[in-house]
């Protein structure tokens, strides 16, 4: 299935406050230099936040870990938990229409989805509330008919229970997820033939079913109001999780060493070596005003081109000079240290500056289709 960005697109994205920090609190799960493993997260809470993912949301996400824009859309493409067009403002339904639903009557519920949503999957009804696709297999085959809707199954569906809760969610009402037939979970239809004395005390609800319920909104999509432990690798005050904070014993005060003893280990004692920095040569502007596309090189992006211009490397050949000790100058003034070496910025911008063709080069000329 071709998937591809949707032709309306908002002018800007932004994270709230609560979701910017909690962004910024997943890249610190992940080594220095490895942050763009977080892109996953990022752009799911995007999608969480906006209902869907939009060309400025990938962007901006792409910024934030430092990525190639085509290299966030490659995976927003790819994963269909991503939807990238926009969904209904109250619920996005997704019909399971795999082997088990099928047999079971999924084709009904999508008739249903017609009739009161939209005649086509990923279009919006008509007062803009609810959207629907077919999915593959959800994993509830023992409660078939099933479909999600927002993070929550409700199984054991007919035409009439399912077409009763799009009335629901369309009217503002929030229907209990979980079987609609009475079945308590995923025990045989004709009832229990074993731990039947456990019946009698169990919950109102399944343990699934009593998380969602709890919500109050089944539907609600994550905001960033819930209050997690944003960090629970960290303590809440930044520092790894497990160290110890105890105060330690002060330590027994040592006999004091005669002077001379103490001027002759001082002076055996190395200097504690710094790294050494050296700053490369730059420009104010291009040369004649026309500088190279500094996104030929792997790994940077729109974002770090912009701040390599602005620390004055405008030219393929400027970056190909560089030596180890200004390697350290620009790379303690990356927002993520390590890139140059790890991406082989040099060994890329001598070639290119020769006019020889790199393979990530020739690739991001052939990825033309997203280009900045």
């Amino acid at each position: 299935m071709l998937r591809r960005l949707h032709p309306e697109q908002p002018e800007s994205f932004a994270f709230t406050a609560a979701n910017q920090q909690w962004a910024e609190a997943q890249i610190t799960k992940y080594p220095e230099g490895r942050q763009a493993s977080a892109v996953i997260p990022l752009l799911w809470r995007a999608q969480e936040q906006e209902g869907w993912l939009s060309r400025p949301a990938i962007e901006s996400v792409a910024d934030m870990l430092g990525m190639a824009y085509i290299r966030v859309l490659e995976v927003a493409s790819f994963y269909f938990m991503f939807q990238l067009q926009p969904v209904g403002s109250v619920a996005h339904i997704q019909v399971c229409g795999t082997t088990s639903c099928m047999i079971c009557g999924a084709e009904d519920l999508i008739a249903v989805c017609k009739e009161k949503i939209a005649a086509k999957p990923h279009e919006l009804s008509a007062d803009g509330k609810l959207s629907w696709e077919e999915v593959e297999c959800l994993g509830s085959c023992t409660n078939a008919p099933m479909a999600q809707i927002g993070k929550d199954y409700y199984e054991d569906l007919t035409a009439e229970s399912f077409g009763k809760i799009v009335d629901d969610l369309a009217a503002g009402k929030v229907p209990t997820p979980g079987p609609q037939n009475g079945r308590y979970a995923a025990e045989p239809l004709k009832g229990l033939s074993s731990l039947a004395e456990y019946e009698a005390g169990k919950p109102q609800y399944n343990a699934s079913v009593e998380l969602a319920t709890d919500l109050s909104d089944t539907v609600k999509r994550i905001d960033g109001t819930e209050v997690p432990i944003l960090t629970p690798w960290l303590g809440k005050d930044g520092k790894q999780a497990g160290a110890s904070t105890a105060a330690k014993p002060p330590k027994a005060p040592e006999t004091p060493k005669p002077a001379v003893k103490q001027a002759a280990e001082a002076k055996a004692k190395p200097e504690p070596e710094e790294a050494k920095e050296d700053q490369p040569e730059t420009l104010t502007e291009a040369r004649d005003g026309k500088p190279d596309d500094l996104k030929m090189l792997k790994g940077v992006g729109p974002k770090l081109e912009e701040t390599l211009n602005e620390l004055g490397f405008y030219h393929f050949d400027q970056i190909a000079a560089w030596t180890p000790e200004q390697v350290a100058w620009v790379d303690a003034r990356l927002k993520f240290k390590g890139r140059i070496e790890r991406d082989g910025w040099i060994e890329q911008a001598a070639k290119l500056a020769a006019g020889e063709e790199t393979e990530f080069a020739k690739r991001a000329k052939e990825d033309g289709t997203y280009e900045d």
